[in-house]
């Protein structure tokens, strides 16, 4: 009997703890499925406006608000540390093949189709899309005409509008540039809960004006006006005007002619985040892509910050956060 315990011990206890294991973790999965837990994944990868720093704190408040689960993919280098300089590899962009919405902030990338492909067949298959800021030129192929496609061409159509040029840095960081106010006709949109007027750090992007138009159905809610232009001291107004759309709503459609729904935003600078008001626009909109809009707060979104959120200024070169590993968002 002694012997027969002691086998059981070693032998069969292990696998019997084993099952139980698998067990609640099967159990686990299937309760998140029948409550309908959605997934958003995070996909970052900019060398100017620390989305290696502003997602996660983002992805953070999704989860906590939404109850949702989230996933955040980097630039990383051989060794898993991040690295926004790396254009051409994006890590762990296989979680959008089960995401429930996809949130957006690259800026040209050279990512290899194995990669690319992650991304605009997510597009593809008409889920919600969230972008910011650098998403209009997602991806930069210069050494092969069979990609260029992907430069312009491709986010004008799903997010609204393509690079074109914007109205100067002047001091970056140092104060705001840009005064972002809501479009009259959508002040009682559920995106725009809790917001007010408020001056951005984000130098103005021009996206609609002059020989330049937003395509497709794209419906501005908010309005920014350049208070320092590189176009007004060079007298280019008529072209690039001072005033621009910096959010706006509008609809992809794709392979199978179902309309995906698509909230954009040109704003994105590393200490725009800083202020409530811009977390509750990127948080609102993310209910909102989600079909969750009814469940916006009248006031919007939640977004008290739990942790501290300090992040490195925008700017080129080794202007990020060094040796800094992906961590779980808790």
């Amino acid at each position: 009997m002694k012997n027969f315990k002691s086998f059981f011990l070693l032998i069969v206890l292990p696998f019997f703890i084993l099952g139980c294991a698998e067990k609640k973790t099967k159990e686990k999965s299937e309760a998140m499925e029948k409550e309908n837990i959605p997934h958003v994944v995070f996909v970052t990868g900019d060398e100017e406006y620390r989305s290696e720093e502003s997602m996660p704190m983002l992805a953070k408040l999704v989860k906590r608000e939404l109850n949702a689960k989230v996933t955040v993919c980097y630039a990383l280098d051989s060794l898993g540390i991040i690295d926004p300089n790396n254009t051409d590899h994006i890590a762990g962009l296989e979680a959008l093949e089960t995401a429930d919405l996809m949130v957006i902030f690259t800026r040209f990338r050279t990512l290899p189709k194995n990669e690319r492909d992650y991304i605009v067949n997510y597009v593809a298959s008409e889920k919600p899309i969230v972008g910011f800021r650098t998403a209009t030129h997602a991806f930069k192929y210069e050494t092969d005409s069979n990609l260029t496609y992907w430069n312009n061409e491709w986010p004008a159509k799903v997010f609204g509008q393509q690079w074109i040029t914007h109205h100067g840095h002047f001091d970056d960081g140092k104060f705001p540039v840009t005064d972002i106010t809501a479009v009259p006709a959508q002040e009682t949109n559920p995106i725009l809960r809790g917001f007010e007027p408020f001056e951005a750090y984000s130098w103005l992007y021009h996206v609609d004006g002059g020989d330049w138009k937003l395509q497709g159905d794209s419906k501005p809610l908010l309005m920014g006006r350049s208070t320092k232009s590189k176009h007004e001291i060079d007298g280019n107004l008529d072209k690039f005007p001072l005033d621009n759309p910096v959010a706006w709503t509008k609809s992809y459609t794709g392979n199978s002619g179902e309309k995906a729904r698509v909230f954009f935003t040109t704003l994105g600078h590393p200490y725009d985040f800083k202020l409530p008001v811009v977390r509750k626009i990127a948080l609102n909109g993310i209910y909102w892509a989600l079909g969750k809009e009814k469940e916006i707060p009248e006031n919007g979104a939640n977004v008290t910050l739990e942790d501290t959120y300090d992040p490195n200024n925008s700017g080129f070169g080794r202007r990020y956060k060094p040796n800094v590993k992906p961590q779980p968002i808790d």
